[in-house]
């Protein structure tokens, strides 16, 4: 039986393995804790570490003790006062030489545990219970596609999958193995008949014969040793296994129009940051297209669509063509789950957001596996948001939020991408 003991040490000396038990044991204080935190935190501190409290009463444990039991009588030296038996009057204010004013609870008290959550612990919590809706595996054939992957090597195999390197390895330990005990021999033979020559024995002696027939008889069971055996031969190995097929792409889609202001625009970054964040922490591979558009879109790398500084009038339809036309040309075939982020004021001409309702409820929706649209606005809802509320008569997996102030980020992006109860 094989032990592992992990001896990993973090700050202050403090064992790694305790620590995660800590973390597990304490689990459900931890993420009330941490979504205390983040409301205050603004969006460029997101991925840092945070100092954390757990109410005492969370964390405390049980203390066990011995008891007195029975009837003790105990003499405390210097009482010049009292006798057995006597009544002791509760003093009169409280006790202690402080001048703040003591509290009217007899009980005693303890401050909060407080503890710093490292970087990587806090992202996991933050993101623990987020996940991209409905992705499941869109193409609704029930073929499965497979790729060969290389796991080790067999004893059997064709002469093409034969692995010289591996081969010749083991042929060389087999022939230091077989042989060890007869070089040794040898090694010990050729000693003792060099001594017996250097003094002076004849080549008649009856020990030099008999030395140099064993090193003879020893070189011909050396030499009969093959060099490769078919014991020593080694193939590569390789099994099939199941390739997954299921891929996703998120479409960021950002209003850069003259009615969205700076204030607004930093508010639609800042949620779009928190989401490229969650999509690039949980899930290894998924592509990001990202879309920004006034009168004409554009698709746009990660660091134009966050710093471009670039505006006009609005026209949301531009974006939604776009859109489509990406997905035919890149993500058609059924062999992707495609999402979609839409950030906007919802400033639109009035025409335009009929086109854009008529759009997604006929062509886009159908393509998609979720659609989020997020209003940046402190006012009524806005045209747009009018038109897009229509879409939820037709197709479910469509959501739409508003966001009035920063604050409202988190909540807001937490309700779009929680975790469906199965």
């Amino acid at each position: 039986m094989t032990y592992l003991i992990d001896r990993r040490l973090q700050s202050k000396n403090k064992s790694a393995v305790n620590r995660e038990r800590f973390l597990r044991r304490y689990k459900g204080q931890i993420k009330d804790a941490v979504g205390r935190a983040i409301k205050g935190r603004s969006i460029t501190d997101v991925e840092n570490g945070e100092k954390v409290s757990i109410p005492v009463k969370d964390v405390g444990e049980p203390a066990f003790g011995h008891a007195h039991g029975g009837v003790w009588e105990v003499v405390n030296p210097g009482n010049r006062e009292y006798l057995k038996g006597d009544q002791i009057a509760r003093p009169k204010g409280g006790g202690g030489n402080g001048r703040g004013q003591a509290g009217n609870s007899e009980e005693t008290s303890e401050d909060d545990f407080i503890f710093e959550l490292s970087r990587e612990e806090f992202m996991n919590y933050f993101f623990e219970d987020l996940e991209l809706p409905h992705m499941v595996k869109t193409q609704l054939t029930a073929t499965t596609d497979w790729k060969n992957q290389r796991a080790g090597y067999n004893m059997s195999g064709t002469p093409s999958n034969i692995h010289v390197l591996r081969s010749l390895r083991g042929a060389l330990g087999r022939r230091i193995a077989v042989g060890g005990g007869s070089r040794k021999q040898l090694a010990l033979a050729e000693e003792q008949l060099d001594g017996l020559l250097d003094d002076g024995a004849p080549d008649d002696n009856g020990d030099v014969i008999e030395l140099r027939k064993l090193i003879h008889h020893l070189r011909t069971r050396l030499l009969a040793i093959p060099f490769i055996d078919p014991f020593d031969l080694r193939y590569t190995n390789r099994i099939k296994v199941p390739k997954p097929s299921t891929q996703a792409v998120m479409f960021c889609i950002m209003d850069v129009s003259g009615s969205m202001d700076e204030t607004r625009k930093d508010t639609a970054k800042r949620f779009f940051i928190l989401l490229y964040l969650f999509l690039k922490r949980v899930y290894d591979k998924i592509d990001v297209v990202f879309i920004r558009h006034h009168t004409a879109a554009s698709e746009v790398d990660e660091h134009e669509f966050f710093n471009s500084r670039e505006s006009g009038g609005t026209v949301v339809s531009s974006a939604l063509h776009l859109l489509n036309k990406v997905l035919d040309e890149r993500y058609g075939g059924g062999q992707w789950n495609s999402y979609v982020a839409q950030a906007s004021d919802g400033d639109n001409w009035d025409n335009d957001s009929v086109l854009c309702r008529q759009l997604l409820i006929n062509t886009i929706m159908p393509k998609v596996q979720y659609y989020t649209y997020v209003e940046i606005t402190d006012g009524p809802q806005q045209n747009l948001w009018e038109q897009y509320a229509g879409v939820l008569d037709h197709h479910a997996h469509f959501a739409m939020q508003k966001i009035v102030t920063p604050a409202d980020i988190y909540p807001v992006f937490r309700e779009l991408f929680k975790k469906q109860v199965k």
